[in-house]
């Protein structure tokens, strides 16, 4: 397990993350009419029958949430590399960014900030995913701790010249 995690964001990438990931997956696989209609606040959208179009959609991105789970643990899980976790952390924050600007720009600037009035959609889409955000981003920048070094277990083998 990233054993070069520091223990906050140990549990938040190789715990927390993989399990809100596999909600995200599972989510419109089990009920895709209702992951498609809690997109936006109950206020914007009337409840309405999802086109084939709206389904497809909806499982092709409970897939990629899947996906982005299992490319996290496989990565956080068998590496000890620190550039590895660092990139593909950098990289997450980076999609972190724009997946926040997607929902801003869909939602609309009132219901984005109305967080009393956020559905658990879009508590995941907007706070989780800030939270994830800021977490990566006080990691990266060396405030929840330092990676720990991993000694190789590799032999190495002297050469005589």
């Amino acid at each position: 397990m990233a054993t070069i995690l520091p223990p906050i964001p140990r549990f938040i990438f190789t715990v927390f993350e993989p399990i809100a990931l596999l909600a995200g997956y599972l989510s419109p696989m089990l009920d895709t009419t209702s992951f498609v209609n809690s997109q936006l606040p109950a206020t914007s959208v009337t409840t309405v029958l999802p086109t084939a179009t709206n389904r497809v959609l909806a499982l092709q991105l409970g897939n990629v949430y899947g996906l982005l789970a299992m490319v996290g643990v496989g990565i956080l899980y068998a590496t000890t590399e620190a550039k590895v976790v660092r990139n593909f952390l950098l990289a997450c924050a980076i999609a972190d960014v724009g997946h926040l600007y997607v929902t801003y720009a869909v939602m609309g600037y009132m219901d984005f900030i109305d967080v009393q009035g956020w559905n658990s959609m879009a508590w995941g889409n907007i706070g989780v995913t800030l939270g994830l955000f800021l977490t990566r981003v006080l990691y990266l920048t060396g405030f929840l701790g330092q990676d720990k070094v991993v000694n190789s277990t590799r032999k190495t083998v002297k050469k005589n010249i």
